[in-house]
Order: structure tokens, then C-alpha cells, then sequence
């Protein structure tokens, strides 16, 4: 059983999941800082005179970078058998099929410069060159940004082959184009279409290094049509991967979203159409650390989606802290009372915010909704759920607190407009 609370730990930790945030993301910023200083170490080692002066140490450094992520590879296999898509092959084919993921191959890249230097020290320079440059690529497990812009490029693949055919085949047409007109004025220069190629792809590239260029009046026609050809071929894999990128963010951005709307238990009966006409109704707001997001004594109309950072409920007698991916406030939606405590920004925070101006217009507009949000909120009020200054219980079981207070104490009064003869009427 110990042994089972260790792995569940460790898996958090690594795979920043539970409630371990502070751990997986100090782990995670050393093994970045980590990477990026063995990628500095790999370029400067290969200065001569500071190989010289250094060498002793960079080995060192080296050996021991190379350990910490051998370890880390070998945790990873460790604790492979709990991610939830690969539990039920068990733990031995979990582990073979965690390791073909292309991140688990990225990661034992990065472990293999230690394995060649320790055994093949002399035979493998080049390849532990190449090796440890190569960890650069494990920078994508820990940026978004990155992983997005990889799934754009996959995802946008044929568009770029079929961009890249067409440039090939202007320079093509326009290297051969070139050597029958500068053929015989450059017989050196232009000895083939192979050269006029290296021409075409230097003017294309609009990179122009003058050291090839045609001296006919139509060769020189010729060049300035492929130079102006050439921005627009240039912009074309460009404009697909950055509106891939576009796309592929506004995606992930709009399915954290909706995730977080989904997990509020007044909106857990919705449709996924009617939780995304909520999700629209957010928005963003960015506070900086210490910046108050809440006043006690203001009256409570909205609430809060955290998307990034953590923040600080300051109740009568505790401090509770919740991080990403958590909400609060929701009690402001259906009691529109004089908040009880203050939310501070324990770190720098990137929120998502819900009115319930907002959210009640969209109601006005949908009885169907409305119906489904007030029927959820009178048997939240019939089922005593306990509420605890600010934060009713789902709020307090994300922080890992669990409300004590009798729920007959502090009775939520439902506010908002339910057809003609409940207007604003208090829930009983």
C-alpha cells in the first residue's frame, strides 16, 4: 500500500497531475533550466580552448545531466502503467507501448549520451554530439506553445507537401529556363541545369549571394520574375503553418474551456452545445501576485475559472489555496450576496470570468437552459450542500478541504429571473 501511495506521488510529480503542483512544477522548471544548459555545455565544449581549459569539468557536468535524465527516463517507465489510456493493457504492455510514444523516445534520447560515453567513450563522439543537442527537443513536453505548433505542422502536412512541390518545380522550371539562356554566355557558371538549380534556390530564397547571376538581357529578365516569384513561394508554407497555429491554439484554448465550464457541477447537466454558449460568455482577466480579485464586502456576480497561476481565499479562520484548472465563486451565480472573504492572486493569475449579468441574458434567451440551471441549483439547496464563506463543497474538495459547516447555516437563495411568478424569489 505504501508502495502504491509512492508510485501515485511519483506520477503526479512527473506527470503534473493531483494536487502536487508545487513539486511537478519546480521539477519541471530544473529539468528545463537542465536541458538548456546541457545544450549551451554541448556548444562551448566544442570550443577548443575551452575544451582545454574546461574539459575535466564539462565531463563531469555532463555524466551527471546525463544520469539525471536517465533517471527520469526510467521513472517515467516506472509510473507509465497509470496514465488512464494505458492502464488496462497492464503493466508490462503499458510500459512497451508508453515507450513508443514519440515523448518517451525523445526522453530516452536524452538519456543515451551517458550509456554511449560510458561505453563506447571513443567510438561515439560525433553521435554524442548530435545526441545531446538533440535534447532540446524534450523543451516540447513542457511548452504548449511548442507541442501546438508540432501538431499544426503534422496536421497541415499535405498542404506543406503540396506548397513544396510547387516550389520545387519553379526552381526547377526556372533553373532550366536559365541554363538554356545562360549556357553559352556562362559555360563555367552554368555547366548544367544541376548549377542553374543552385541559382534558382539562392534567388528564390531571396537570399542572393551574387556569385552566380545571369549577364543576358533575358537572363536577367528571367531572375527578376523569379525574385518576385520568390516572396510569394516563400509566404505560402508560412501562411499555412501560421494559420495552422492559429487554429490549433484557439482549439486547445476553447477545450481547457470548456473542460473547466463542465466540471461545475451547476452546469454538469448541460449539453456540450449549451456548455459551449456559456463558454463564450467568458472572459479574461489577468491579475498580478498580491492583486486582490475579490473584496470582501463586494456584492458576488461573478465567478471564476482559473486558467493559470493559483489563488488565495482568505476565510474567517483558514487560507485556502486553489490552483490551475480550478473555479470559485459559483454560489455568486445563484446568490448574488456580500462576499465573506477576500481572493488574493497568490501568484500571478490568468482568469477566466462568468457575470451573471452575462449568464442570465443567455438564459432569458434559452428557457431550456434556464430550466436545466435552476433545476440544478433548487436540488443543490435540497440536498443541504454545504457552503463555507466564499466556496461551496466541490470548490473546498479541489483545495482538499471539505466543508463543515451545517448547510441549513448558510442556505443559498436562488436570484436568478425563473419565468414570471418566481422573480427573484428566494429558494425554501
Amino acid at each position: 500500500m505504501q508502495d502504491e501511495s509512492f508510485k501515485r506521488a511519483l506520477y503526479e510529480v512527473l506527470e503534473d497531475t493531483g494536487k502536487r503542483k508545487l513539486a511537478a512544477r519546480s521539477l519541471r522548471h530544473f529539468l528545463v533550466f537542465l536541458i538548456l544548459f546541457n545544450i549551451v555545455l554541448a556548444v562551448l565544449e566544442t570550443v577548443p580552448e575551452i575544451r582545454a581549459t574546461f574539459g575535466p569539468h564539462l565531463r563531469f557536468i555532463q555524466l551527471g545531466s546525463g544520469f539525471v535524465f536517465l533517471v527520469e527516463y526510467v521513472l517515467r517507465l516506472y509510473v507509465a502503467d497509470m496514465h488512464p489510456p494505458l492502464r488496462r493493457y497492464g503493466p508490462v504492455w503499458s510500459r512497451l507501448r508508453y515507450a513508443a510514444h514519440p515523448d518517451a523516445i525523445i526522453d530516452l534520447i536524452g538519456a543515451l549520451p551517458l550509456l554511449f560515453v560510458l561505453f563506447l567513450p571513443n567510438q561515439a563522439v560525433t553521435v554524442v554530439v548530435i545526441l545531446r543537442l538533440l535534447r532540446f527537443l524534450k523543451l516540447a513536453r513542457y511548452s504548449p506553445a511548442l507541442r501546438s505548433l508540432i501538431s499544426a505542422v503534422v496536421g497541415e502536412r499535405k498542404a506543406l507537401l503540396g506548397s513544396s512541390m510547387i516550389i520545387f518545380g519553379v526552381i526547377l522550371l526556372s533553373a532550366t529556363l536559365m541554363y538554356l539562356v545562360e549556357h553559352n554566355e556562362q559555360p563555367e557558371k552554368f555547366r548544367s541545369i544541376l548549377h542553374g538549380t543552385y541559382w534558382a534556390i539562392t534567388t528564390i530564397t531571396t537570399v542572393g549571394y551574387g556569385d552566380v547571376v545571369p549577364v543576358s538581357n533575358l537572363g536577367k529578365m528571367i531572375g527578376g520574375f523569379v525574385m518576385l516569384m520568390g516572396y510569394g513561394l516563400i509566404a505560402l508554407p508560412v501562411g499555412i503553418i501560421a494559420s495552422a497555429f492559429a487554429r490549433e491554439i484557439h482549439s486547445r484554448d476553447f477545450v481547457v474551456t470548456w473542460s473547466m465550464v463542465a466540471r461545475v457541477p451547476l452546469f454538469e447537466d448541460l449539453k456540450a452545445t449549451e456548455i459551449a454558449e456559456v463558454s463564450k460568455l467568458l472572459q479574461a482577466q489577468k491579475v498580478r501576485k498580491g492583486g486582490v480579485i475579490a473584496e470582501q464586502g463586494d456584492v458576488a456576480d461573478r465567478m471564476y475559472f482559473i486558467s493559470e497561476g493559483e489563488v488565495a481565499i482568505k476565510l474567517a479562520h483558514d487560507t485556502v489555496y486553489l490552483g490551475e484548472g480550478s473555479f470559485f465563486g459559483e454560489l455568486a451565480l445563484i446568490n448574488q450576496s456580500r462576499r465573506t472573504a477576500t481572493v488574493m492572486a497568490y501568484r500571478d493569475c490568468q482568469l477566466l470570468v462568468l457575470e451573471s449579468d452575462a449568464l442570465q441574458h443567455l438564459m432569458d434567451k434559452d428557457e431550456t437552459l434556464a430550466k436545466k440551471i435552476m433545476d440544478e441549483a433548487r436540488e443543490r439547496v435540497r440536498a443541504g450542500k454545504k457552503v463555507l464563506g466564499e466556496l461551496a463543497e466541490e470548490e473546498l474538495q479541489q483545495a482538499g478541504v471539505y466543508a463543515s459547516v451545517d448547510s441549513s447555516d448558510e442556505e443559498p437563495e436562488l436570484s436568478f429571473n425563473d419565468g414570471p411568478e418566481t422573480d427573484r424569489t428566494p429558494a425554501k
